[in-house]
């Protein structure tokens, strides 16, 4: 079921701009969670990171060109946007087969040791709330202390009028600093379902049931604030927001060593 080279190139970048519909300043949260793990993994020579419903590989193409020397696992449900990922962004990442949040799940990612940092950008919202209440624990358990736990999306506001506010916000941001790509999301699979060479991976992902049911929504910022202090995590707090685009962090507790968020504070790094 692989794809060429050429095919993946063509599908991922067509990926990128649609993508940047629903992301308000798309590449600006990339690098505000690139910063964020930089200056958890300061002074670490090898530090192990987690993509979390990675899709092509966009985010963790990012972090393996700011931190060569990390190892990256990326894992993702979709057998199609996967194979993207392996095929056009083939050294960015380990990737993995995954469904987040189901029992069992972080047995597939293979770890050899904890993680330095997880992090996922548009992914974890589609999670219902017991299913993400279980990913939150599984990734506490699975970070060092001090690891952090970095996820860039949508947070509405906990009042409505409000939260209509920060979604026009974020559009006018959009339209104001690159337009709306012709492609829209449901006009890219629509398009990807065409391609011949791509026949045997919709076969596949149509083989495959929503593992969750029906999607989530949008929860809170202060919800998932809510839901991470229950699942572990020691100090959460949003680091980067425009509109109802934002990016949160959640910190492990325990003791700090080198690279970790205090740690790296202290000696005036990051």
């Amino acid at each position: 079921m692989g794809v060429s080279m050429a095919t993946a190139g063509e599908w991922v970048e067509r990926w990128e701009r649609q993508q940047e519909r629903y992301a308000v300043d798309r590449e600006e949260r990339f690098t505000v969670i690139a910063d964020v793990v930089e200056h958890t993994t300061a002074g670490l020579s090898r530090p192990l990171l987690l993509d979390l419903g990675c899709g092509p590989g966009s985010l963790a193409a990012r972090l393996a060109a700011r931190f060569p020397a990390a190892e990256i696992v990326a894992a993702d449900m979709d057998p199609l946007l996967l194979e993207l990922g392996r095929t056009h962004y083939a050294d960015a990442a380990r990737y993995v087969d995954t469904v987040i949040g189901e029992e069992g799940w972080t047995d597939a990612l293979g770890l050899d040791r904890p993680l330095d940092a997880a992090v996922s950008t548009t992914a974890l919202h589609y999670l219902p709330e017991p299913v993400l209440l279980r990913t939150y624990r599984g990734l506490a358990s699975l970070l060092r202390p001090g690891g952090v736990l970095v996820n860039g999306d949508h947070f509405p506001p906990d009042t409505s009028p409000c939260s209509d506010l920060t979604a026009h916000v974020g559009r006018r941001r959009s339209e104001r600093t690159g337009g709306r790509p012709r492609e829209d999301w449901r006009s890219w699979w629509e398009a990807a379902a065409r391609d011949p060479e791509l026949a045997d991976l919709f076969t596949e992902r149509g083989r495959r049931r929503p593992a969750h049911g029906e999607s989530g929504g949008q929860m809170t910022l202060c919800r998932h604030a809510e839901l991470l202090r229950r699942s572990g995590f020691a100090h959460v707090a949003p680091v980067w927001q425009f509109g109802d685009s934002a990016v949160l962090v959640a910190v492990t507790g325990g003791a700090t060593g080198a690279g970790s968020p205090v740690a790296a504070g202290a000696a005036g790094e990051g």
